[in-house]
């Protein structure tokens, strides 16, 4: 055992992930073998992949694998990205037709280097998803394209059904943990979302040492941006190098959390320590 993994602080009961099984993620896993299909759902190590692929929902990540930020609680790889594929699109689309998959989830790196920041390449990979897979339902998890609504129009423009883009935690906590994002422009690109028509979509993390009042506030600051879903989950540092956990909300709290959003106007909200931003993803398009 490595000393990074005896360093780890030992996980509360409730965050015991069950083994993935189930006919439909078998099928789903050896597809993803098989043709050597790049997923989030196993790249990231989602605790909720055995449920997501036998609900035919999984997660993608286009423009590379090399982040231009360096935010502190993520596990993605941070430095000069490598020029965009152009048979990318072409790609998803494919890999998605091939899992048959009900609904799928996008999401990509930050593309800072890029004149259009990776806009064109979005749409383009909307377009020949929604082309080759008339019936599949699409959510789209953007960066922040640098609050420029003209970019985030462009993906609008394509017609996701869900474009979600995730305020990561409370304001307080923003500029210790985002390395480049602003707590008022993310809620700025929540904004010009709803403005679209499109379902607008967000999630926080907890337990990086956030408040209750915070929380809600996040809440309403949400919903006063147009925001219709919310997702809230448990942090988990990726490495000893990233943020330490601060506590390991009980799952109490994050039931307390659902039943408050809802309340308070949310179309959905999924809270629990498992839960990340693409879970249950194919119900959030009715919202």
């Amino acid at each position: 055992m490595t000393d990074e993994l005896k360093n780890r602080p030992r996980l509360p009961r409730w965050m015991k992930m069950k083994m993935p099984k189930g006919e439909n993620y078998s099928r789903v896993k050896n597809l993803v073998n098989k043709h050597e299909l790049h997923t989030i759902c196993t790249s990231g190590n989602c605790p909720n992949i055995g449920d997501c692929w036998n609900r035919g929902t999984a997660t993608f990540m286009i423009l590379g694998e090399i982040c231009t930020r360096n935010c502190k609680f993520c596990g993605v790889k941070t430095g000069k990205p490598l020029p965009p594929d152009s048979n990318e699109p072409k790609r998803i689309a494919e890999s998605i037709k091939l899992m048959q998959l009900k609904h799928a989830v996008i999401t990509s790196v930050d593309r800072d280097d890029l004149p259009d920041l990776g806009a064109a390449i979005w749409a383009e990979t909307i377009r020949e998803v929604k082309k080759l897979n008339p019936d599949t339902r699409l959510e789209v998890l953007i960066p922040d394209f640098q609050g420029k609504k003209e970019l985030i129009e462009i993906v609008a423009s394509a017609k996701p059904d869900v474009i979600s883009h995730n305020l990561e935690t409370t304001e307080r906590l923003t500029p210790s943990i985002r390395s480049a994002a602003k707590y008022k422009r993310s809620l700025d690109v929540i904004s010009t979302i709803n403005e679209t028509g499109l379902v607008a979509k967000s999630g926080i993390m907890l337990g990086l040492g956030e408040t209750e009042v915070e929380v809600l506030q996040t809440m309403d600051d949400l919903l006063d941006a147009g925001c219709k879903v919310m997702t809230i989950g448990q942090y988990l540092a990726p490495t000893i190098s990233h943020l330490p956990v601060k506590e390991y909300i009980h799952p109490d709290q994050f039931e307390k959390y659902r039943t408050i959003g809802l309340e308070k106007g949310f179309s959905f909200v999924e809270s629990h320590p498992l839960v990340r931003s693409s879970y249950r993803a194919e119900i959030h398009v009715t919202a």
